[in-house]
């Protein structure tokens, strides 16, 4: 596993990989959901979005996909990286995960629900940032 992994960690019983997986994903979801609300909002503020990405990227708000993703997303640009069929399925799993104790997160459903529109408008292939897309009319911008 070194030889094609950057981190190998056990985590313990058979499933423990998969169940933190899980965990990552719904993450990621999350953090997707938030970023792309929040941009879409200050987009529709009229900020400057260069600036806005730098400025949150620093501060207790800063993550990974805005940094890496923010400035594409608002200037409408989507070049796979994770694409949404591929969280999709990740999070399908996720929901089948939760749904052996009865559980459904909203930011799961909330995603699913998202991407599943997403890949019926054709960007399956599109980053996850895509998700952008989903937010902007919220603010009566363009998708």
């Amino acid at each position: 596993l070194q030889c094609i992994s950057r981190k190998v960690v056990h985590l313990g019983a058979v499933g423990s990989g998969q169940a933190t997986k899980a965990v990552n994903q719904i993450m990621c979801a999350g953090i997707n959901q938030a970023v792309t609300e929040a941009l879409a909002f200050g987009q529709h503020q009229g900020l400057d979005m260069n600036k806005v990405v730098d400025v949150v990227s620093s501060g207790a708000a800063g993550n990974w996909f805005v940094e890496h993703r923010g400035r594409n997303m608002c200037s409408g640009s989507f070049a796979p990286g994770f694409r949404v069929a591929l969280h999709h399925k990740d999070l399908k799993i996720c929901q089948a995960m939760l749904a052996a104790d009865a559980v459904k997160l909203p930011t799961v459903e909330l995603t699913l629900a998202d991407y599943e529109r997403l890949m019926a408008d054709g960007h399956g292939d599109e980053d996850i940032s895509a998700l952008y897309r989903v937010k902007r009319p919220l603010f009566g911008g363009d998708a």
